[in-house]
């Protein structure tokens, strides 16, 4: 088996005091390359000076401002953003970015200007997005599908929305980022419903953590990690009826098409 995890963040302050043994946990579970995902300046530094501490365990970053810091989305903000990607050649995507109206942390506006700005500077470097999205009532899609080309790469992470935009995003060329959720009982029963409607070569999976630790890990652990992605590949492969080590290649070289790496 060989598993990819498209979306931690690792750079968390709960990671600080174990990071060496988090990241062996993860090996050890066949997790042979991880996406650290930012979320703001700090983060993306952060990502980026794990990565490059850690270079040999294939650690690539992403840079960017989530929907719920939108309101500090400065000039400078982005440009500082915009020349870390380009100086860091771990740095492979853009994003955390898009739209959030559950918690309302950024006010509409702010967050709609932000989102439209990270996927102009996105287009220019050529870097593929990770993309946030929740309870935005469509405008989400409406804003992809009239800003920018065709040829756009990107992840709708940590997808929950309905059918209905299930097939959007995938009419959009974009792929479809699966989290503990899908292996949770009763949260996760809709996400499973709708697994057979992703064609295999959309899928990635994904950990999240700290957050949205899968079952069965779930039982012992707050803190989700990568070696848990395992749970996610597993289930997958349960509900599609698939043999575990052939889907788990088919979702490694997903995950590399989309962030353009060669391991």
């Amino acid at each position: 088996m060989i598993l990819f995890d498209s979306h931690s963040h690792i750079d968390d302050k709960v990671y600080d005091k174990d990071l060496e043994a988090v990241i062996e946990r993860a090996e050890k579970e066949n997790v042979c390359a991880m996406m650290i995902v930012g979320i703001d300046i700090p983060t993306s530094q952060k990502a980026i000076k794990i990565a490059g501490f850690h270079h040999h365990h294939h650690i690539i970053t992403s840079v960017g401002i989530h929907p719920h810091d939108a309101s500090q989305c400065s000039k400078d903000t982005l440009d500082t953003l915009e020349r870390l990607a380009k100086e860091n050649p771990c740095v492979k995507a853009w994003g955390e970015t898009g739209l959030d109206y559950n918690r309302m942390f950024s006010p509409i506006e702010d967050q709609e200007v932000c989102f439209m700005a990270q996927l102009e500077i996105a287009g220019n470097l050529d870097l593929p997005l990770i993309f946030h999205e929740r309870d935005s009532r469509g405008r989400f899609y409406d804003i992809l599908k009239s800003n920018g080309p065709k040829s756009r790469k990107g992840v709708v992470h940590c997808f929950s929305g309905t059918k209905e935009e299930l097939f959007k995003y995938l009419d959009l060329g974009y792929y479809i980022g699966i989290t503990g959720i899908v292996t949770i009982e009763e949260r996760g029963k809709y996400l499973r419903n709708l697994v057979h409607h992703i064609p295999e070569e959309r899928l990635i999976i994904e950990t999240d953590a700290p957050y949205l630790t899968p079952a069965p890990q779930k039982n012992k652990h707050r803190r989700n990690e990568p070696a848990f992605v395992k749970s996610v590949l597993l289930k997958l492969a349960e509900i599609k009826n698939s043999d575990p080590e052939i889907l788990s290649q088919t979702i490694f070289n997903n995950t590399k098409k989309l962030y353009q790496v060669e391991f």
